[in-house]
């Protein structure tokens, strides 16, 4: 019998795990719960729903999406913190993870201590978006207008990364765009598309489904190099603004304390998944960067992410907001 990707998963996924703890069912014993701490539509509500549908028909027990926004994230992470680690309850976010512990006055947890590193899951590219109706096209004839307009242009941000994208957007180009903070990428674009938001920073996740509507454009994407999903779109400081650079990241955490061996479980069925043709070919079309690391290259990753913001809060480049 040929042994498919569908089997290695399911492989991957059921054999018995050592035990994990005293009188410790093995995983997965009970319906699985991944939580999004961000309103349903946004880039990462999407890649972790692709991941659990492609995840379902291999596992002996249902797996769910559970959407738990409220206060950047934080209202969703905090469950999971307080949770049993049995991985019955997940957490997929964004680097704004790390970075909320530098941009707002309390978190009630820390980003790095009070979870266990599962599966770094994507790279995530940042993109500046505007709909057609806006009077510029290209990234420089936005800044043209900014400059000239102080203050009358206004961008779109989710949760503490978009923000602090516009932010260094503002302080390394001297200009002044104000910001409006939504609930998440899909509210934006929404906002984009309709022609109520000049600009917006998001995800190419939450981006790509609209552009094929003509009434979108990106104007520049936020890393330092290109991304080979948009290769045609300028980043922002070929653009014209030298030295910027964002970046984002998501991934998926448990509650702190959890067994290696079951993390690393959790880890085989998630890396099964993006071995799915059809969720690489999801992938693709979502303008998903996969970057999938297990638990013990993701904890260092965490751990330097964690260091790289207090660096640039201590440098007075991360905002405070409540």
């Amino acid at each position: 019998m040929p042994v498919t990707r569908r089997r290695m998963l399911a492989a991957a996924t059921l054999l018995p795990l050592p035990a994990l703890a005293q009188g410790r069912a093995e995983w997965p014993s009970r319906p699985i719960r991944i939580v999004v701490p961000y309103p349903p539509g946004g880039g990462t509500d999407i890649l972790a729903r692709a991941v659990a549908e492609t995840l379902r028909p291999h596992l002996p027990q249902p797996i769910v999406v559970e959407n738990r926004p409220g206060a950047n994230g934080v209202v969703g992470s905090e469950q999971v913190a307080r949770a049993e680690p049995d991985g019955h309850l997940l957490l997929v976010v964004t680097s704004t993870h790390t970075l909320n512990r530098y941009a707002m006055a309390t978190v009630p947890y820390h980003p790095v201590t009070d979870f266990t590193p599962v599966s770094l899951m994507t790279r995530q590219t940042l993109v500046l978006v505007s709909g057609t109706v806006q009077p510029f096209a290209t990234f420089p004839e936005m800044l043209a207008q900014a400059r000239a307009n102080p203050g009358r242009l206004t961008y779109g941000a989710t949760e503490a990364l978009t923000s602090f994208a516009g932010q260094e957007l503002n302080r390394r180009a001297g200009i002044q765009i104000e910001e409006v903070m939504y609930r998440g990428g899909g509210l934006v674009m929404n906002d984009i598309v309709a022609g109520h938001l000049p600009l917006g920073w998001t995800s190419t996740a939450s981006a790509m489904p609209h552009l094929a509507t003509g009434r979108v454009r990106t104007l520049a994407v936020s890393p330092a190099t290109r991304t080979p999903l948009m290769p045609d779109v300028p980043t922002v400081a070929e653009a014209g603004v030298p030295g910027y650079d964002v970046s984002s990241w998501v991934a998926m955490l448990a509650p702190p304390r959890m067994p290696r061996a079951l993390a690393e479980r959790i880890h085989a069925a998630v890396a099964g998944a993006y071995a799915e043709p059809a969720l690489q070919e999801r992938f693709r079309t979502l303008g998903l960067e996969p970057d999938l690391r297990g638990p013990e290259p993701f904890a260092a990753f965490l751990a330097a992410d964690d260091a790289r913001w207090a660096q640039a809060a201590a440098a007075g480049a991360v905002r405070k907001f409540e």
